[in-house]
């Protein structure tokens, strides 16, 4: 297609749907946005959501002993937020052993202590804005090694387009563990519009405007985008990068938060059926 074709492009016409993987025909089996009649059904939702985050991010091999942090504000009382608990193994956490914390770091509800450095970025991200509902974080192997080279993600696939202008390099603390509260500070500055960050030295960091089941599944996109991209960069030869159009039209269409919610939900119903487990 010409570049003259390809800028005269109409939009498409989603009729009303929010997405196009939406169908069109009725009447089939599809995953649909939950209704809730209550905040404590609500509630009672996003708790078994995060242990299911948590559980994803161990089939991942997301675990590095007690480090990586999990949160999602609470529907009712937004000053408070539900993580996973501190030196708990993310194969192990379940919707009884999740803790709520708020912005200071205090435990408000559950036994275990709050992890601190989860504390210190998510609490100070969650207070800035008022819009994240969910954030993530662990220290995973390819996306700590790609946060060395303190660059953004190049948009070499499709997969990687969902990450294009939506995600920032943070060089601030680089490489200095996040115990110190200015440390947070300067990370929720830069999560002004995007959904993903890249730490430098330290490694990957998701958020969500719309789920935590969206800010985990990006965070298993984003480091999976970043495994891919030093493979390329590994073969010595340079890659032939998605145009900026292109780019943008495929991260309008598979990276959004409604399409890393519907994501997810395969791996929910995965979860639901092997590890019921993490219900209790």
């Amino acid at each position: 297609m010409s570049a003259v074709l390809e800028k005269a492009r109409p939009a498409i016409d989603l009729n009303g749907r929010i997405s196009i993987y939406q169908p069109e025909q009725e009447g089939l089996i599809y995953p649909e946005l939950p209704v809730f009649a209550s905040h404590a059904e609500h509630r009672q939702h996003l708790k078994e959501r995060l242990v299911a985050a948590c559980r994803a991010f161990a089939l991942q091999g997301f675990d590095y002993g007690f480090a990586g942090h999990l949160t999602v504000r609470d529907p009712e009382h937004p000053g408070v937020y539900w993580t996973n608990p501190m030196a708990v193994h993310f194969s192990q956490v379940k919707v009884s052993n999740l803790i709520l914390a708020d912005h200071d770091g205090r435990v408000v509800e559950g036994r275990h202590a709050v992890n601190r450095a989860g504390f210190v970025l998510h609490a100070a991200v969650h207070e800035a804005h008022p819009d994240i509902v969910a954030m993530c974080h662990a220290h995973t192997v390819h996306g700590t090694a790609f946060a060395a080279l303190g660059k953004p993600l190049e948009p070499i696939s499709q997969d990687a387009a969902a990450f294009f202008e939506d995600h920032v390099v943070i060089g601030d603390e680089a490489g200095q563990v996040a115990v110190e509260v200015k440390a947070g500070h300067k990370v929720a500055n830069a999560f002004r519009g995007v959904k993903a960050a890249i730490h430098q030295n330290h490694g990957l960091l998701t958020a969500s405007r719309h789920s935590i089941e969206a800010a985990a599944f990006w965070f298993i996109a984003l480091e999976r985008c970043c495994q891919q991209q030093m493979m390329v960069e590994a073969t010595g030869i340079k890659p032939r990068l998605v145009t900026e159009e292109r780019a943008r039209y495929s991260r309008e269409h598979v990276g959004s938060e409604y399409i890393g919610w519907l994501h997810f939900q395969a791996i929910w119903d995965q979860l639901a059926a092997t590890q019921p487990d993490m219900l209790d």
